[in-house]
């Protein structure tokens, strides 16, 4: 068996080849092209396994190579110790010691979801970023109008009618009619666009049985639904509920040491796209189910509306992981079972 390192850049891919015994077999450097990546597969002796870092240029390198290799392993970045404090680091030296954590059974690995699902979860993220360009837009429309001390209705801003009969008003100065009109017509095509990606989603085959039953939980809605499955992928890899709960990012870092036990902060290592959607359900939460309720209560009695905010958004994570993994639609009292 041959162990190869890569180390990933946008524009170069350095690599090490090394034998089970830790010799260097081949090592050096080619283009990020596909080209290139059939000219360095061609020789390579068989059967090999291979590792490279996680980065925005992984996914397709790593499906390019995956069925040449006998085993194809994504490391985490940080938890990639060796390389960050090494004191001597380039691309040759990073590929080197990738490829002896993987010899050495050491690798860090990291999740790497079927290639079906983060294309669809491109998808889903896109969409999320033309949402909150359309929030600034409307922003930034509103902002016109406070600069030039217009009165408006800030419920009715944004809607159609209000909108073109606010702009025919002689309070509205000539200077940012060209500006109000820009704005709308970004406003009217980003939700046009949204509504488009969002229908495509949801009839989409892969993920309509698994996004229906998601909807069946108290409120449970179509992003949150959509967002659960394209970020977690497949729910087996989550082995129980804390699992889950850390992924999300809704439970505080650990410090312990010698006896003596700290919980620091939220972590920064989590899903943020699943922190944010689970934490903006949990806040509507009360409305809709009466557990949910009870939960939000009792976090509140014991701390801050924050705190009770995430109790509420780690049992919701608890039932869309119950629901996913049984494969069975949401029935209440036995998924507060499963999920307490």
């Amino acid at each position: 068996m041959y162990y190869i390192g890569l180390d990933v850049h946008k524009k170069t891919i350095s690599y090490c080849t090394k034998r089970v015994d830790g010799t260097v077999q081949a090592e050096g450097k080619f283009d990020s092209t596909r080209l290139a990546l059939d000219a360095w597969l061609a020789p390579l002796p068989q059967p090999w396994t291979g590792a490279l870092e996680a980065t925005i240029f992984t996914g397709w390198i790593y499906d390019y190579l995956k069925p040449h290799a006998s085993a194809l392993k994504v490391a985490h970045p940080a938890m990639l110790r060796a390389i960050a404090v090494a004191k001597k680091k380039n691309d040759e030296v990073d590929a080197r010691m990738i490829a002896d954590l993987l010899r050495c059974n050491l690798l860090p690995q990291c999740y790497m979801a079927p290639s079906e699902f983060r294309e669809r979860r491109r998808t889903l993220r896109y969409r999320n970023l033309l949402v909150r360009q359309n929030v600034q837009m409307k922003n930034r429309t509103a902002g016109l109008l406070m600069e030039t001390g217009v009165a408006y209705n800030k419920q009715k801003l944004h809607g159609k009618a209000y909108f073109a009969q606010l702009r025919k008003s002689p309070e509205v100065p000539e200077c940012i009619q060209p500006l109000l009109k820009i704005g709308r017509e970004s406003i009217e095509r980003i939700a046009k666009l949204d509504r488009a990606l969002m229908k495509a989603l949801k009839s989409d085959p892969l993920l309509v049985a698994r996004v229906e039953r998601l909807l069946t939980i108290p409120c449970v809605g179509e992003v949150t639904a959509l967002t659960w499955v394209l970020e977690v992928g497949e729910v087996s890899r989550f082995s129980s509920v804390k699992d889950a709960v850390s992924y999300c990012g809704l439970c505080s870092a650990e410090r312990s040491s010698a006896g003596v036990q700290k919980r620091m902060p939220i972590s920064k290592q989590r899903n943020k796209h699943l922190q944010t959607v689970l934490i903006e359900a949990a806040k509507l939460s009360q409305h809709f189910n009466d557990d949910l309720t009870a939960v939000h209560e009792k976090a509140l009695a014991k701390g801050n509306k924050n705190r009770a905010t995430i109790a509420v958004a780690r049992k919701i994570a608890a039932y869309l992981l119950a629901v996913d993994r049984r494969e069975k639609p949401f029935l209440e009292g036995e998924e507060s079972a499963d999920a307490a």
